[in-house]
This record gives C-alpha cells, sequence and structure tokens, in this order.
C-alpha cells in the first residue's frame, strides 16, 4: 500500500476530520496525483493550478466525471491494479468510464464506515433481500461490490440477492418477505431505483403488499436509467412505503458513482428532494462549469465534490448534477439542463484538449 493510502485510511478511521486536517490531506493528495497523473498534470498547468501554487482544496481543479470515458485517470497503470469499476453506459451507449483502484482497501474503508455512521451501527445485522446481480454477475461494478460489503458486514447469514441472470427472483423475495413479516424481525431491502419499480410492478400484478416489521428500510440509489417506467420521487417513495408497510423516514436514498469512492445519504428528512450528506474525507462544492467558480450563496450551481477516497485518479470531480447548498449537505435537484448542461459539455472539451496537449 502507497503511502498516500495510508494517509488516507488513517484520515477515514478519525473520529472527525478537521477544516485544517481536511485540507492539509487534500493538497497531498492533489499533489501525488499532479506527479503521476499525466492528463491530470497538463489539465492544471493549463489552468496555471500547480502544487505551489494552490492553498485549498476549493482550488483543486475539477475533473469533469465523462473525461473517465476519454482518458486513463489513474497514477498507477491500470494493469497493476486490483479492481476497475465501470460505468453504465447510459449516456454515450457502450462507452464506459473507468475508475481504477490500486486495491479496494481505501473503498472498503470509506462505504464501510459510511455505511455505519448513516444506515445503521457497524454492531447491527438485519436479514437484507438486494435488488441487484451480485459480483460475479457484474463484477465491474462498483454498486455490486458496495452491495456486496453490505450483505458481508451488516447483513445476517440469510441475506441474498434476489436478482440474477435470469431476472427477479419474485417467489423466493415474497417468501422471504412474508417471513419477516411473520417474525417481527426487521428486513431491509436494497438495490437500484429501478430494480424497486420491477419488483412493485411484480407485486401489484401479485395484488400482494406487506407490512415489514418496524425498524425495516429500504435503500435505493441510482435513480431509472431508462431500465424501467419513470416515477416522480415523491410518488416513488409514496409507493415503496405503501408497498412494504415502511414509513419515509426509513426510505433512504444513497447518491453515488462510479467516478467517487465515497456515498451520500439522505440527511434524516424524508421530503423530497432530500438533504444528502456525506463523511468528512468528502467536501462539496457549488461550481459555474463555464468558469469554475463557486455560485454565490443560496444559488443552484453544478456539484463537484472533493473525495479524499479517490487518491489513485483524481481528487476532484465536477459532475453533471445540479445542486443547492443547505446548512449541513446539498440538495440535489437533478441533472444539468439547457445552459447548465452546455457548460458540463464544454468544461469536457476544455479538460479533453488541455490533457491530450
Amino acid at each position: 500500500m502507497t503511502d498516500i493510502a495510508s494517509d488516507v485510511l488513517a484520515f477515514i478511521d478519525h473520529s472527525t476530520g478537521s477544516d485544517d486536517a481536511f485540507n492539509a490531506l487534500a493538497l497531498k493528495v492533489f499533489a501525488h496525483q499532479f506527479a503521476h497523473n499525466l492528463p491530470f498534470q497538463r489539465f492544471c498547468q493549463g489552468r496555471s493550478k500547480t502544487p505551489r501554487m494552490v492553498k485549498s482544496w476549493r482550488d483543486i481543479p475539477a475533473v469533469p466525471i465523462n473525461a473517465f470515458k476519454d482518458l486513463t485517470l489513474s497514477c498507477l497503470p491500470p494493469e497493476s491494479c486490483t479492481r476497475t469499476f465501470k460505468t453504465s453506459g447510459t449516456t454515450r451507449g457502450d462507452v464506459k468510464g473507468q475508475h481504477h483502484h490500486p486495491d479496494l482497501a481505501v473503498y472498503d474503508a470509506s462505504m464501510l464506515r459510511n455505511f455505519a455512521q448513516h444506515v445503521m451501527p457497524s454492531d447491527t445485522r438485519m436479514r437484507m433481500g438486494v435488488l441487484f446481480p451480485d459480483e460475479v454477475l457484474m463484477p465491474h461494478s462498483s454498486l455490486a461490490h458496495y452491495l456486496a460489503l453490505a450483505i458481508t458486514h451488516f447483513g445476517t447469514p440469510d441475506s441474498r440477492h434476489y436478482l440474477d441472470e435470469n431476472g427477479l427472483c419474485i417467489d423466493a423475495l415474497c417468501q422471504a418477505l412474508e417471513a419477516a413479516q411473520a417474525s417481527a424481525e426487521p428486513f431491509m431491502l436494497l438495490g437500484a431505483s429501478y430494480g424497486f419499480v420491477h419488483l412493485m410492478d411484480a407485486l401489484q400484478a401479485r395484488g400482494q403488499t406487506f407490512q415489514l416489521p418496524p425498524g425495516s428500510r429500504l435503500l435505493d440509489t441510482g435513480g431509472f436509467k431508462g431500465q424501467s417506467r419513470e416515477v416522480p420521487m415523491d410518488l416513488f417513495y409514496e409507493q415503496l412505503s405503501a408497498c412494504f408497510g415502511v414509513g419515509r423516514d426509513q426510505c433512504l436514498n444513497m447518491y453515488g458513482m462510479t467516478e467517487l469512492s465515497t456515498q451520500f445519504y439522505d440527511a434524516g428528512n424524508p421530503t423530497v428532494p432530500s438533504v444528502k450528506r456525506g463523511p468528512h474525507w468528502i467536501r462539496s462544492r457549488l461550481l459555474d462549469p463555464l468558469t469554475g467558480r463557486e455560485v454565490a450563496t443560496g444559488e443552484q450551481g453544478i456539484l463537484a465534490h472533493t473525495d479524499l477516497g479517490n487518491y489513485n485518479s483524481v481528487v476532484t470531480i465536477l459532475t453533471e448534477d445540479v445542486g443547492q447548498a443547505t446548512g449541513d449537505g446539498f440538495v440535489l435537484l437533478g441533472r444539468a439542463q439547457g445552459t447548465q448542461a452546455k457548460g458540463c459539455s464544454m468544461a469536457v472539451d476544455e479538460f479533453l484538449q488541455a490533457a491530450k496537449a
């Protein structure tokens, strides 16, 4: 393990991370990437942002997420990395972004600590049903790995996946839900948002609903991505609550992406759109995609995340998601449209021209 990875692991393990400590480590990660990630170095030089000039994590140039589809953004040769996660390819067909991980120690530590903080304590186990294929079927999916970690570290031995190469295992899942309902033992369903839509449609066709025991939880992520019918989010959570007998406050959304090593969760508020909150090793800004500058307080902007878990790729990424800052996180407002989307595309073009120079 590299020294930089060890430093990030130590920071994750701290109970909290002060602003000064976060800033110092972010700058150290930035200097490491500037030295070893050539496309990123070229981009930063074009913006006159070098380790000698950048004094704050807020000034580290943000790399557009679509750059992961066109360039190798890795400090180590990809062939030496233990795992490469790939994006779903929903925006540019078969062109998938690739995020290379030398090993999974930092990614796993980030997921486990964060999940314990925001979803359930690490000393608690709950029977889990996963509405997503496992890692054998999807070895390059960061979500498949995330869900495998959830089952292994937080699930009971009878936890399992209910989506395989043949589709939704509806009979087996209904048996598990019926058993949970009868036993009064809490049950947790996790998976892609579109997986929940398919499940609710199947249950509606059967005329079946459930009243899961108190303490049961539902965790969805990823949106619908053309994999199911589109459902307004407020209606989606109303239907989830009614279908499984779980309160809206126990319907949790996880916001993450392949290009990050850390996830965000709802900050305990069941309203839509909800406030998202991350752990102490990730910080977010709202930017104008054309200028790279932060927008004024209270204004909408494109979310940029500085994730210390991204020690091998690029520490700060520019998403294509619109957000608005709150006192304890940000509200996710959807994908960039119109002028903001055009600005994101121009930011990608600028990065690629500079990085390939």
